[in-house]
């Protein structure tokens, strides 16, 4: 294994293998790892990695694992790329054939700053880059013509433009804010949804990614679609919030009246100070690239946030990475068990909401038995597997994206179910949501299923007798699944007006049909209280 000669020879004090990247040498700040001379992730091996030999291993992200079987060069370098630690040809997984991590149609991909991977400036032409900017200034003169917010550059967009003149080579969309002058929670949103309303009327194709954070889908000549979000700004009591979590103190004056700056040849909004921005988003050391940066919030605000806004999604992030990653492709791809218990309690062409569809297993089997069938996740991950498995078995199946963390979201969708009665399937969601969550859920059940005409059908790993039962059966390391009390499941249903038609717990089998000692598994009615019409 040699150096490449166009780069410093390397020092040493890195190890690139199947596990991740071992660094030993002290010290060396942020690094840069690249695939053939591409951009590909960063990390700060102290903050990111568990000590190991010395050092530090930082394990490869799961959305890398799909990708590494082959021979690659491998590169570890830092941020200025002078010092080179690590530049070897590398050989990963079953060693066959070359590394490539790249999209459908060839173009490179690359780890974003929340664990993501998508095409990054870095790789995206001068033609498509001005098609992003473009686009970036028609959503801002929407905002202040159509909507009356006046919204401006921020974020790494911001940083670039600042810091470097140009679009950040690592970055991969836009992110915009407006300064809202609500403080109320509720007026927040309901202007943000009324900004959703105008920005689709004038042909924007949007996703809503929480009460403040509205993504737009930007349409490229390259096939793909740039995200450029737009994220609200507000004060409370005088305190500074701005989604996503930045919170503290920052005053009035460093963001109104807004400013103009100039990108790549194109002119946008900005804050007033612009400079002070970028001290309050990443620290007094903005000016010093960092790709593998990390915010780091104050918790008592991101908590107000959640609940204000955004609901609780905390392991949404495992949850998109266990799906975009090796090991949510080693989840069974045949019918599960669960359905084919469920499926003789339906009448044939019935309407079924499989809620937590996961890759769509049991969602497609249910469609080709000729029911209507409806399947939610809150993983986007998840919808992605689904969705291409729908495709290819040719069946019809509407998927749509429902976070139970997000009241808002609960409430909604259950008055959807009431006008439009489905019978509700869950297999394994109570192992992967929140009590809050799941307390919401019920209260979904609740509005959906009133009337006892439709049922719930549930199954979950159960809580275990015996500790030494556990053994060799814990549901997940990482914290994605976790085993549920059926006493508090049976007691919390009753409570919101659910009867109890069938119980059960016996062997089963968890998320990878692996045998589980303790599966549960329940039927569910909401009939209508006495007096009151269906």
């Amino acid at each position: 294994m040699t150096a490449s000669p166009s780069r410093p020879a390397a020092t040493g004090g890195v190890a690139v293998d199947d596990r991740g990247v071992l660094v030993t040498a002290q010290g060396t700040g942020p690094l840069v790892l690249s695939l053939d001379d591409r951009y590909l992730w960063s990390i700060t091996p102290e903050r990111d990695g568990a000590a190991l030999d010395g050092g530090w291993l930082v394990a490869w992200p799961h959305v890398l694992e799909r990708y590494l079987n082959g021979t690659a060069r491998i590169s570890v370098a830092d941020v200025t790329g002078e010092t080179v630690y690590f530049d070897a040809d590398v050989t990963l997984g079953s060693g066959e054939g070359h590394i490539e991590v790249v999209d459908g149609d060839g173009y490179p991909l690359s780890v974003d700053k929340v664990g993501h991977l998508g095409r990054s400036f870095a790789a995206t032409d001068e033609g498509i880059r001005n098609e992003i900017l473009e686009g970036t200034q028609r959503v801002l003169r929407d905002l202040k013509e159509k909507c009356g917010v006046e919204a401006y550059l921020n974020y790494g967009a911001l940083l670039g433009t600042i810091r470097d003149g140009a679009m950040i080579a690592h970055d991969s969309d836009t992110d915009v804010c407006y300064l809202s002058r609500h403080e109320s929670p509720a007026d927040l949103i309901a202007e943000s949804y009324k900004i959703e309303r105008t920005m689709r009327a004038n042909g924007w194709i949007l996703l809503r990614m929480s009460g403040g954070d509205i993504k737009v889908l930007l349409p490229l000549s390259d096939g793909r679609n740039c995200h450029i979000d737009i994220f609200v700004a507000f004060y409370v009591r005088g305190t500074f919030y701005q989604l996503g979590n930045r919170n503290g103190h920052l005053p009035r004056e460093v963001i109104t009246p807004l400013s103009e700056v100039e990108l790549h040849g194109y002119r946008f909004p900005a804050p007033a100070q612009p400079e002070r921005m970028l001290a309050f988003l990443y620290g007094p050391q903005w000016r010093v690239p960092d790709p593998s940066f990390k915010y780091n919030d104050p918790a008592p605000g991101v908590r107000r946030l959640n609940g204000w806004l955004r609901g609780f999604r905390t392991t949404m992030g495992l949850w998109t990475e266990f799906w975009s990653g090796s090991r949510g492709a080693k989840v069974a791809r045949r019918s599960s068990s669960f359905r084919k218990w469920v499926s003789p309690q339906l009448a044939p062409g019935s309407a079924i909401v499989d809620v937590g569809c996961g890759n769509g297993r049991d969602a497609v089997r249910f469609a080709k038995r000729g029911h209507r069938v409806w399947a939610v996740d809150f993983s986007r991950g998840a919808l992605h597997a689904a969705g291409r498995r729908i495709n290819r078995h040719h069946v019809s199946v509407r998927t749509e994206q429902l976070i139970l963390g997000e009241l808002r979201q609960s409430l909604t969708f259950g008055a959807r179910l009431a006008r439009d009665p489905h019978h509700i399937y869950a297999r394994r969601l109570l192992n992967a949501i929140d009590d809050a969550a799941r307390e919401q859920f019920w209260q979904l059940c609740s509005m959906g299923l009133r009337g006892g005409e439709h049922a719930l059908f549930v199954e979950f790993s159960a809580t275990l007798d015996d500790a030494d039962d556990a053994e060799g059966i814990a549901l997940d390391p990482d914290g994605r699944e976790h085993r549920v009390d059926p006493v508090v499941v049976v007691a919390e249903m009753k409570d919101r007006g659910g009867v109890i038609e069938h119980f059960e717990i016996g062997p089963g089998v968890d998320l990878f049909d692996r045998p589980d000692p303790a599966v549960c598994r329940i039927r569910a009615t909401w009939p209508s209280p006495k007096g009151k019409s269906a």
